[in-house]
């Protein structure tokens, strides 16, 4: 019973050190991708990465790299807002997030493709079948016309078909008309 404690202790003990060891290679690649953007919160799925998401409004990091014009504003920004500017208050905001959220409410106009397309498939769909009419496929027998219909449906009728449920049991023989 020990020695099985034991092994578990210590199969745990390397996976910990194996998945820590990816987890801090991820980490540097993830660095590198963001490059020198400020990292300020723990993001919408937990990893160092920037998305406009109206369901979660604060990424994990910053939308821009800081330039010297960015960093002595948030050095300004420290102190009383008051003296703040709109255009350095729209500049600091700009830097840390890509859209407002009217920019991202606002309807892209993506509807315009996908009914595009769908009317490019629809067309291409009738023009096929169009095709296929044309060339492929006989024409109608002409057992398809009414004169036959009706010629067939006297016969079923003179056989007796389906006498219980069927067309026979709705036809009312002494009076030759439907029941």
């Amino acid at each position: 019973m020990a020695n099985v404690n034991v092994a578990q202790v210590v199969l745990r003990n390397a996976l910990r050190t194996k998945l820590g060891s990816v987890r801090y290679a991820s980490s540097d690649m993830m660095l590198q991708k963001i490059g020198k953007r400020e990292v300020v919160g723990h993001g919408w799925n937990g990893m160092p990465v920037y998305a406009d998401r109206v369901d979660f409004p604060f990424p994990a990091i910053r939308f821009k790299e800081p330039t010297p014009d960015v960093l002595a504003l948030r050095e300004k920004e420290k102190g009383c807002w008051k003296k703040l500017s709109v255009q350095e208050k729209k500049a600091l905001y700009r830097a840390s997030y890509c859209q407002t959220f009217s920019e991202m409410k606002y309807p892209s106009g993506e509807w315009k493709m996908c009914l595009g397309f769908g009317l490019i498939a629809i067309s291409m769909s009738i023009t096929c079948m169009l095709l296929m009419k044309a060339f492929v496929y006989e024409k109608i027998p002409e057992t398809f016309d009414d004169e036959h219909q009706k010629a067939q449906l006297k016969r079923m009728l003179d056989l007796g078909v389906g006498p219980v449920t069927g067309l026979s049991s709705k036809w009312d023989y002494d009076n030759n008309k439907w029941k």
